[in-house]
């Protein structure tokens, strides 16, 4: 019909018609809407998440510690490295110093919360982080010399071969540095990504953790092992926690001693000699058929300390793999990283009572 139409139109009209009437035709098309939308859905707002009031509070938006001047002591840790650091000079061990907040972390977090009698938490909370202040940065430099490289050596894989050797030293400067600095390596590495660790020289620096050693500051009255938690404590006569240790105990649960023990012997860098009847699982102690004794050093299988007990064959004791502390993987002895075990050393003796729970 529309052709029709415009026969009719330039017939009547002419041109001028005809584009008169396009003109009309196109206004009321575009006045007109071209198609209807359907209205919006109405989208029901999600829940509000349930919190029971037994869970700690809503973690904040980090950061959660702010501070003006972060070059000014002292201040509050803004951060789990510093956090870590912070608790290892006060006695409160978080193994390897790694920047993380994980369960060893958490651990010793929430023994210092208890001990200060403040609220149980798993973050940075303010108030932790405010009884806990960094009197110095967290982080040192450390230098390389010629006696950190003479000591490296490397170590044999058999028994035998250790048996041979003048001392089980370390094998790595990484190695070396990580046990000095009480860090992981992972995070030594991170600190200095573009430093060469087996080619260094004497004289190079790197950065590193500036975790001291803690000082006992009294005397310990009694360690305490809570086996469901891997963790070894050490109590004043006041009963305040003076030190705190992750701790690796047995892997089988009937290896594991529970009650009251008591420590018979201190021995700082022992030897420690390999029975083959205590390794059924060993080929070469099979084949062997003796016992042999290996040289002290930390990569001695008992670490750098022995805190004998009053049970054949039980004791606490260092560890070659400090990122392995925490762990239910020993023979029954309770292993802790080299540096807490000699910070157990200047704690322990003889008679001290050494109380086990499950």
């Amino acid at each position: 019909m529309a052709w029709l139409l415009a026969l009719l139109v330039l017939a009547a009209g002419g041109a001028g018609a005809w584009y008169r009437l396009r003109a009309r035709v196109l206004a009321r098309h575009a006045a007109a809407p071209t198609s209807v939308a359907s209205p919006a859905p109405k989208v029901a707002a999600p829940p509000p998440a349930v919190r029971p009031a037994a869970l700690e509070p809503a973690r904040p938006a980090e950061p959660v510690v702010k501070f003006a001047a972060p070059d000014v002591y002292p201040r509050p840790p803004a951060s789990w490295l510093e956090a870590q650091v912070a608790l290892a000079r006060r006695g409160f061990s978080c193994g390897p110093i790694d920047g993380v907040g994980g369960a060893q972390t958490l651990a010793a977090w929430q023994a210092f919360q208890a001990q200060e009698g403040l609220p149980e938490t798993r973050w940075l909370d303010p108030r932790t982080c405010a009884a806990l202040p960094l009197e110095e940065p967290a982080t040192t430099n450390h230098t390389v010399t010629a006696a950190d490289l003479e000591r490296l050596q490397p170590l044999s894989p058999t028994w035998l071969g250790k048996s041979e050797q003048t001392a089980l030293e370390f094998e790595t400067l990484l190695e070396l540095v990580a046990e000095r600095t009480r860090a992981h390596p992972r995070l030594l590495q991170k600190l200095n990504p573009d430093f060469d660790w087996e080619r260094a020289a004497a004289g190079a620096v790197v950065v590193v953790p500036a975790a001291a050693r803690a000082v006992p500051r009294t005397r310990a009255v009694a360690l305490h092992v809570q086996l469901a938690a891997n963790t070894l404590q050490a109590y004043d006569a006041e009963g305040r926690i003076i030190a705190h240790f992750p701790v690796s105990i047995a892997r089988k649960v009937e290896k594991r001693p529970v009650g009251e023990l008591h420590v018979t012997v201190v021995i700082r860098d022992p030897n420690y000699t390999f029975d083959p009847e205590v390794f059924p699982e060993s080929a070469e102690g099979r084949e062997l058929g003796r016992r042999l004794v290996v040289p002290p050093g930390p990569n001695n299988p008992v670490g750098v300390a022995w805190i004998g007990l009053d049970r054949t064959g039980y004791g606490i004791h260092g560890t070659p793999n400090p990122e392995q502390v925490g762990r239910t993987e020993s023979h029954g002895c309770f292993r802790l990283a080299n540096w807490d075990a000699r910070t157990l050393l200047d704690l322990a003796w003889v008679g001290l009572p050494v109380y086990v729970d499950p």
